[in-house]
């Protein structure tokens, strides 16, 4: 009978043990996708700002066509995406393409000087600020969960629970490269 107890006793431990790291993965997994939606925010934010910002440098760099083009179509890839993954890689490219839309804008000396084309740009910083500060938080939360999932003996729960690594939100190559600076 002592057996039977102490069995029991055994049995609802490792039973509440395994519920317990179960929901705090559970947990974890959900503080990622809520991360994620703060990036998200942010990200669409960027995306609301483009247009004003394009349509600012058209006036004065008209024949600049195809910038404006493949400005539209990153933005269209990032307002069409629908994964995580697959707003990291639409955000790579808007990256890219908004970098070179900056690049052609310091070329001319009266929109650098145009009241609404500095107060775009500066919304545009901040808001690169906040996407910035989602995704260092985001990606806090990825090594919270990854780290979680893969040491003993959370791992054991994993494995059979179906928790995979979640992918961290990196900057694109070409972002790593130090700006080049000329006057």
């Amino acid at each position: 009978m002592v057996a039977l107890i102490i069995m029991g006793v055994l049995v609802l431990a490792v039973a509440g043990w395994w519920v317990g790291t179960y929901n705090t993965m559970v947990q974890a997994q959900e503080e990622i996708a809520s991360r994620f939606a703060d990036v998200d925010v942010q990200l669409m934010r960027r995306a609301d700002l483009i247009p004003n910002l394009v349509n600012t440098v058209k006036g004065y760099a008209a024949h600049e066509e195809m910038i404006f083009t493949e400005v539209a179509a990153a933005r269209s890839r990032l307002l069409a995406a629908t994964t995580p993954g697959e707003k990291m890689a639409a955000n790579d490219q808007l990256t890219g393409v908004l970098g070179r839309l900056l690049a052609i804008a310091e070329n001319y000396p009266a929109l650098k000087a145009n009241e609404n084309f500095l107060r775009l740009q500066d919304e545009l910083a901040g808001t690169e600020n906040r996407i910035g500060y989602a995704r260092a938080k985001y990606n806090e939360a990825v090594r919270a969960f990854n780290t979680r999932i893969k040491v003993f003996p959370g791992s054991l729960i994993a494995s059979r629970a179906g928790f995979e690594p979640k992918p961290y939100f990196e900057a694109e190559p070409t972002a790593k490269a130090a700006p080049r600076v000329e006057f």
